[in-house]
């Protein structure tokens, strides 16, 4: 069993809902990141996914492009990337997921690409751009590394986008809980993400975790299903888990030092991991 497929197994069996937290590699440091990321580890996130900066982030709102400048401009890279997900594995054993886009990829090349990732300890790949038709020499390759490929399906996406998603997926399903980019979604949106992330576990017989836009407990527990937003009921049936990305950014972009830094992802992932575990 997969590191994913353990936590998630692991949560359902428990009851409980998974936190996946986004950064960005190389904001505002390599070595920042490192540091984000064992702070977030510590304080309750289930696993990570590290984000390759880019040059041009079309699904990523103005914090994260930000980010990505900020990343790029301290030398961040994919294989910066791959460098910085092997020395968080070297001392943990969490999920990690390879986020970003296609470019780097196919520069780099796809199979090397999955080669690389495999050995930093890279779990899955989630290429934010790449449709489920394409990609077929990265897919073939991460199949035979044991390298999830984790689809996004929107709220514009019909069976059978649904079913070609899934048709090569594996790990889990990240549902985009708006039209938009990063960072934008209220509740309503969400509670509507909720509902449909039940049906998609039924249509892929994946875990779904929602993304996009949740930035706080109350939205974390409306998109696990945890807490009514009116006019919808309560319900135990919503998401998986929920990715949290541009809150965590922007924590990291308000302060001024590592340390303070540090603190705040502290203490925005302990927040959302309370509100997940409460009853």
């Amino acid at each position: 069993m997969s590191r994913i497929d353990r936590l998630f197994a692991d949560r359902r069996a428990e009851n409980r809902r998974s936190l996946v937290v986004y950064l960005c590699v190389g904001d505002p440091s390599l070595e920042g990141t490192v540091r984000f990321a064992r702070a977030a580890l510590e304080a309750g996130a289930d696993a990570l996914e590290l984000g390759v900066p880019f040059s041009d982030p079309t699904a990523d709102g103005p914090a994260i492009a930000r980010a990505s400048e900020r990343a790029i401009a301290a030398g961040s890279s994919l294989g910066r990337t791959l460098e910085v997900a092997a020395e968080i594995r070297r001392a943990s054993d969490a999920p990690l997921v390879l986020f970003g886009y296609y470019n780097p990829i196919l520069i780099r090349g796809e199979e090397r690409s999955v080669r690389d990732a495999t050995a930093a300890g890279f779990d899955a790949l989630l290429v934010v751009d790449l449709p489920p038709e394409e990609g077929v020499v990265m897919r073939d390759a991460a199949k035979a590394a044991g390298l999830a490929v984790v689809p996004l399906l929107t709220p514009t996406s019909g069976p059978s986008r649904v079913a070609a998603a899934a048709a090569r997926a594996s790990g889990f399903v990240y549902y985009v809980s708006v039209t938009g980019v990063t960072g934008q979604a209220g509740e309503e949106a969400l509670v509507s993400a909720a509902a449909q992330a039940g049906r998609l576990r039924d249509a892929t017989r994946l875990p779904v975790v929602i993304g996009f836009g949740i930035d706080g407990p109350r939205k974390a527990r409306i998109a696990t299903g945890l807490v009514a937003a009116a006019p919808a009921p309560a319900s135990r049936s919503g998401a998986d888990g929920i990715v949290v990305g541009t809150a965590v950014v922007r924590a990291i972009e308000s302060e001024r030092d590592d340390a303070s830094r540090v603190r705040a992802v502290t203490a925005l992932v302990g927040s959302l991991r309370a509100a997940l575990d409460e009853v």
